[in-house]
């Protein structure tokens, strides 16, 4: 019979099935401290040595790590999808540009359709305040500030979801997210785009995504990537114009 006697748990046991979920489901990100062996231990309802034994547990198994004179942090389990300076090299070059647009037009075309559907009311509020907090960096006339919003906000899209596997690998791409987000925006603003268009669509998006709107929030936000890619096009043409008309103004002075 399938059956066997049931043995209480170790309270150590509870502790590390707590955390562990709490990594899984992106609620303790990487890189982040936990709180003082002290004031866990409270929080948590459990003893010191009670915690010491799930954290050293979850240290063995590589979801937390330990600083000398820092404390005990979640380990970087997926470590970014590429490295810096190919992150750099992505968001800076076109063979790359418009190959990263539109696989973010892919994934979250269809992330944004599925947190419609899938987004608590909390979700929905986070995705608003984000996008509170860009229209109050636009008033501020922060462009850095807004450009990491808008990165912000498009993650905020991601976890409503709540796919997992999406959650992580998205996170894991975030380099990349950032650096194009920001070279895009410096593209755009070149070329007289203002930054209330783009603000704009994503107040298109959040509206679908308030309505819980499926259709009309993926339309929205491969809307809002279609017109950045267009954007981008743009440019580049305005800067081969503008380097012919260079080359003729020289020969002219020189002549």
């Amino acid at each position: 019979m399938p059956f066997h006697k049931v043995q209480p748990e170790k309270l150590s046991s509870a502790v590390v099935r707590q955390i562990e979920l709490l990594i899984l489901r992106g609620i303790l990100r990487p890189g982040e401290r936990l709180p003082s062996e002290r004031d866990l231990a409270d929080r948590m309802g459990v003893s010191r040595p009670s915690l010491r034994d799930a954290v050293a547990e979850l240290q063995a198994r590589g979801l937390l790590t330990s600083r000398a004179g820092s404390g005990v942090f979640v380990a970087d389990l997926i470590g970014p999808a590429f490295t810096p300076a190919l992150a750099q090299l992505f968001a800076t070059h076109t063979e790359a540009v418009f190959d990263y647009i539109a696989f973010r037009r892919d994934i979250e075309g269809m992330a944004a359709e599925r947190a419609a559907r899938q987004a608590t009311p909390t979700d929905l509020k986070v995705i608003a305040a984000t996008l509170h907090r860009m229209e109050q960096a636009h008033t501020a006339a922060d462009p850095a500030r807004e450009a990491g919003l808008d990165a912000d906000f498009h993650l905020a899209i991601i976890e409503a979801g709540h796919n997992l596997v999406m959650l992580h690998m998205m996170r894991a791409m975030n380099a990349v997210l950032r650096e194009g987000v920001v070279y895009n925006r410096q593209i755009m603003f070149g070329q007289h785009t203002t930054r209330e268009t783009l603000l704009n669509q994503h107040r298109d998006i959040n509206t679908a995504m308030q309505a819980r709107d499926g259709p009309a929030a993926r339309a929205a936000m491969e809307s809002h990537l279609d017109f950045v890619q267009t954007a981008l096009v743009e440019q580049q043409r305005a800067d081969r114009n503008e380097a012919i008309a260079r080359q003729r103004l020289d020969h002219a002075e020189r002549r």
